[in-house]
Order: C-alpha cells, then structure tokens, then sequence
C-alpha cells in the first residue's frame, strides 16, 4: 500500500529557498549630495570618512534631511572637522537635541590625515564634502580635495559637457 504523499504544508523549508533574493538592494542610502561642488571645483582625489553624531543629528538624517551646500572640511590640531553642514533638529527629541549648524568631527585615520588633509592645507586646496550616506547602518561623508575653479573653467567645462551630450543624441538617433 503506497503512502500519501506529504504536503507542503507539513514539510519544513530550507532557509531562504522560495525568497527571491533582491541583489540590486543598494549598500548605500544617499541622505545629503552637494551637487555644486563638482560645478565649483575639481576634485583631486575622494576619501570616505565616518562623522561623529548625537541621537537626534541620526533621527534627523534617517528622515533625510541634512545640507551640505555651504559645508567645508577643516584641519584644527590633528583633527578634521566637517563645519557649516545644516543638520535640522528633530522635531520630536525637545530637550535633547542638537544645534543645527554646530561643526562636526570627521573620523579618519591618522595616516590619512597626514596623507589627505595635510596636502589639502599645504597646496591651499579645500575639502569638500560631496555627499553623506547611510552604509551598514553607518553615516558616511564623502570628503574631496578640490581646487577652486575659475569662472572662465566653468564655462569652458560646461561648453564640454554640452557637446558631448550633443554627439550621444546624434548617435542614438542614427540608430
């Protein structure tokens, strides 16, 4: 006598086997991205950096909201400082909550400070931050050496990007 067959009720599951596994989930969530840096400066080289924060400056940035336009890193001591960067109070922390434009503590090596933020304040070159994200549960800064473009660079560089859109269109129009 054959038995019956079981269901799949009653049969337990391998770990993860049904699930489509999402690998285009991005490690990275964008909170804050300086858009006119790139346009006011050309940036060297890139580091990425940790920034020390309070509760509420977290809160506040999980709800997306952070400004980095008028933000410039600074060496004081041995130190880096992210200072001008606008992270609005959170609205539900009442006594315990931040100053908005208080400057902030980057978190580098000291290698790397000797290496990336001492050669930014030796060939007069500033730090920028171009954007801050959340990785692994972590806000990150990304912090660039940049030197500061003419008026007449950012013309000729803008003249560039126009023409070389132009040619992209023209060759996907001939197709």
């Amino acid at each position: 006598m054959a038995s019956p067959k079981p269901t799949s009720a009653g049969t337990p599951k391998k770990k993860g086997a049904g699930k489509a596994v999402d690998k285009a989930k991005p490690a990275e969530r964008v909170v804050a991205e300086n858009r006119k840096a790139r346009h006011n400066y050309e940036i060297l080289d890139t580091l990425e950096c940790g920034i020390a924060l309070v509760g509420s400056e977290v809160k506040s940035l999980r709800s997306g909201k952070m400004s980095l336009d008028e933000a410039y890193g600074r060496m004081k001591g041995n130190e880096v400082w992210l200072i001008g960067c606008d992270i609005p109070e959170y609205e539900k922390a009442n006594q315990l909550n931040h100053q908005p434009k208080r400057p902030r503590k980057l978190l580098l090596h000291r290698r790397e400070i000797a290496r990336f933020a001492s050669l930014a304040f030796e060939k007069s070159l500033t730090l920028v931050p171009l954007k801050a994200y959340f990785k692994n549960g972590r806000v990150k800064v990304l912090l660039g050496v940049g030197r500061g473009r003419k008026v007449h660079d950012k013309r000729q560089k803008l003249k560039s990007q126009t023409a070389k859109r132009d040619i992209e269109q023209a060759l996907r129009g001939r197709r």
